[in-house]
């Protein structure tokens, strides 16, 4: 039915898009990839046609598309653990019409040749849209500069050696100096390599007691510096990826004030877990950079608010049982997050319709501007790219069927509270969660009844 359906009604929707000032229970009408109406009985007239679905949405929230700065979908190399398909159907699933795919690949993405395959993969795919993040340097060594200027022309949005620091300042300046002549930031996994030799964890109370070695704030907040004294000085834009210590966010807040062109984004685990969830060992915990202490945490939550946090991405890095299930000291990092974000931060940041709004900018308008794409947009004349979400439904990733092929997430058996239903990319319709769900029925006049809302 879904892929003969070219006219969508939403009713009574709860249509939120903060960069346009809307929040408010409407209308939504899509036509053939279109938004072509919003507004209170905007759908009142609208006629039913054997080509329409008419979803009644009195409690759900439709939301601009989201956009991804961080994701590792692991193809070419490493498709066991995630490929280009089964990274993008997740995406879709978790309400992204977006997803920035990082360099670490086997072979590395540092040529044209990979960057097109790996757009060639995703437009087969048919799902969120892919957007390559080429290499800064060849072979992630952090020694010679790609071609930015090919990389580019074959589509890639930004550079990075994601992982691997770039520890010399002078490739760092030169590769600021090279990827602004392309408009491109450089994104830069912050970490003074000689300070964190051996670590497993955040170096602290809790890595004391449990005599695993520590992992210090200084060395994440050494190269945050440096680099914005290096954007500062020769004009270019930077990005700090996962930023997870105060002292970092302290630089950042600063440099923003001083005008250096500086973004910034946090994850959904540094946003909510502490190194007290290491206890015990869990090897789903054990991320890049490390979980730090509740002071760390709560300071990213407020710069989030504030806007010093420019943006949320889930740094989704899936790993087979092979690697998690293990010593920990042996246990890959990362945990995945493309499905499971917007359940996860909704209930923390959406009791007020401000903390709401921020998030659903750090999601979606923020992380589109940062890559220079058009941002999702709940407004007429804009292309589809929304989702619709339920942020009541109740589930555990556990018992659901995951687009993912990796199941590394401290949140796996959680009760989350909100989810995605539908989700539309570029004007198409790319999950639909609601069609012959439990709890949706059709009217028999082509209307979906949501929840038994009618």
């Amino acid at each position: 039915m879904t892929g003969q359906v070219s006219l969508w009604v939403l009713r009574d929707v709860r249509a939120m898009d903060p960069a346009r000032g809307l929040d408010q229970s409407c209308d939504v009408v899509i036509d053939h990839g279109l938004i072509v109406r919003v507004g209170v009985g905007a759908a009142r007239d609208v006629a039913a046609a054997p080509n329409a679905r008419i979803i009644n949405a009195q409690g759900l929230w439709l939301l601009p598309a989201f956009v991804d700065l961080h994701a590792h979908l692991r193809e070419p190399g490493h498709e066991y653990k995630e490929d280009i398909a089964s990274g993008l159907a997740a995406a879709a699933a978790g309400g992204y019409a977006h997803v920035c795919a990082m360099p670490n690949t086997s072979p590395v993405n540092d040529t044209r040749a990979v960057t097109e395959m790996m757009r060639r993969r995703a437009q087969e795919a048919g799902a969120a849209a892919l957007h390559p993040i080429a290499a800064i340097t060849r072979g992630l060594r952090g020694e010679h500069l790609t071609e930015m200027a090919e990389l580019r022309e074959a589509g890639a949005v930004a550079v990075s050696d994601d992982g691997h620091c770039v520890q010399s300042s002078a490739v760092m300046r030169r590769a600021l100096e090279y990827a602004s002549n392309f408009g491109m930031p450089v994104m830069q996994h912050a970490e003074a390599h000689e300070l964190t030799v051996g670590a497993e964890m955040h170096e602290g109370a809790v890595s004391a007691r449990l005599g695993l070695r520590g992992w210090p704030r200084v060395a994440e907040d050494i190269i945050v510096g440096r680099d914005l004294l290096l954007a500062e000085y020769v004009g270019a834009r930077y990005h700090v990826l996962h930023v997870s210590t105060r002292g970092a966010l302290q630089l950042i807040r600063q440099a923003k004030d001083r005008g250096v062109q500086v973004s910034c984004e946090a994850t959904p685990h540094h946003l909510l877990l502490t190194d007290e969830a290491l206890v015990g060992y869990d090897t789903s915990c054990r991320v890049n950079p490390p979980l730090r202490e509740s002071a760390d945490m709560l300071a990213l939550r407020e710069a989030l608010l504030d806007g010093t946090v420019d943006a949320v991405a889930t740094d989704h890095a899936p790993h087979s049982s092979l690697e998690k299930d293990c010593e920990f000291s042996q246990a890959a990092p990362g945990v995945i997050g493309l499905e499971l974000t917007a359940a996860l931060l909704v209930p923390v940041f959406g009791a007020q319709a401000a903390g709401l709004h921020r998030l659903i900018d750090a999601l979606s308008t923020r992380p589109a501007k940062i890559i220079g794409i058009a941002p999702p947009a709940i407004a007429e004349g804009s292309i589809a790219e929304l989702t619709l979400f339920d942020p009541n439904e109740r589930w555990r990733p556990a018992e659901t069927g995951l687009r993912s092929k990796s199941r590394n997430t401290p949140f796996l058996n959680a009760e989350l509270k909100g989810r995605v239903r539908m989700t539309w990319a570029q004007g198409r319709l790319v999950h639909d969660a609601l069609a012959g769900s439990a709890g949706v029925g059709g009217s028999g006049d082509g209307t979906a009844v949501v929840g038994g809302r009618a």
